[in-house]
Order: structure tokens, then C-alpha cells, then sequence
């Protein structure tokens, strides 16, 4: 892979273009990654409208009709929807574990394999969740597991 910077005072916006012969999962993340860089969610947290770093989320919960953003150390309630969440969050690293719950694969620390064909999946902050049946194998696929 060649990467080639390229310094103008006279841009105003900095633009980065990918070049390539085909896109593969490496470029792929690239791209997920540059564009977690600039996403933001939106988060309550004692009555204050606070602006959360994607990169920084662990997962999302949804628990009786109400949505939880979990980072390292703090909860915050959102008033958006899992499945809207879902889609915002597409293309950028995240993943449905279960009706319930969309989790931050950059943030997975290990996995093992838990009864009835579920993954016990363990956060980098120690935290343990459940990837339900139907959603293990695409777990697997999209960190190339086997």
C-alpha cells in the first residue's frame, strides 16, 4: 500500500481520496474508520444534551422502551431508537448482537462460545454481553473468526 500526503495552505477543507484496484476488507476498515473520526451521538446525562464520540462507545442498549449509550465509566440515555441508531451507525464498525443491544466491534476484547450457539462477547472495559444465536455467525464472519 503507497500512501502519498500532500500539504496545501491554500485548501480549505482537507479532502482524502482512495485510490485502488478493488476494495478489500483492509480498505474497508480504513474508510470505517476515517469516518468514526467525525461522528457524533447524542446523549443525556443528568438533564444535560451531551455530544458522545462514536469511537468511544461500547455498545447500545435498549431496556424497557428506553436507549442507553454505554461509554468507559458513563451511561447516557438517547432518545433515538436502536434501529435508528443501527442506521446511523452502519458502515462504521458496529454491530446488531441482538434485539436489544448494538455493540462497538473495536471495543470487543475476547470471545467465547456460550450455550445454545451464543457468544459471550467481553468488552475492552470487562464488561460481558450476549450475542444472541442468530446473530453469531455474522459476528464471526465480520471479524473473521472461525
Amino acid at each position: 500500500m503507497k500512501i502519498s500526503i500532500s500539504e496545501d495552505v491554500r485548501i480549505k477543507e482537507t479532502e482524502i481520496a482512495i485510490t485502488c484496484n478493488h476494495l478489500t476488507p483492509e480498505i474497508e476498515k480504513i474508510i470505517s474508520m476515517l469516518r468514526m473520526m467525525e461522528m457524533k451521538l447524542t446523549g443525556i446525562k443528568d438533564g444535560e444534551i451531551c455530544l458522545i464520540d462514536a469511537a468511544k462507545v461500547l455498545y447500545i442498549e435498549s431496556v424497557d422502551k428506553k436507549t442507553f449509550i454505554y461509554t468507559e465509566g458513563t451511561v447516557y440515555e438517547t432518545p433515538m431508537k436502536l434501529y435508528e441508531l443501527e442506521s446511523q451507525l452502519s458502515g462504521s464498525g458496529f454491530f446488531r448482537a441482538s434485539k436489544s443491544c448494538i455493540i462497538h466491534l473495536k471495543q470487543i476484547k475476547s470471545l467465547r462460545a456460550d450455550l445454545n450457539r451464543r457468544i459471550k462477547v467481553t468488552m475492552s472495559s470487562g464488561e460481558q454481553l450476549i450475542v444472541s444465536r442468530g446473530y453469531a455467525e455474522e459476528l464471526k464472519e465480520r471479524l473473521g473468526v472461525r
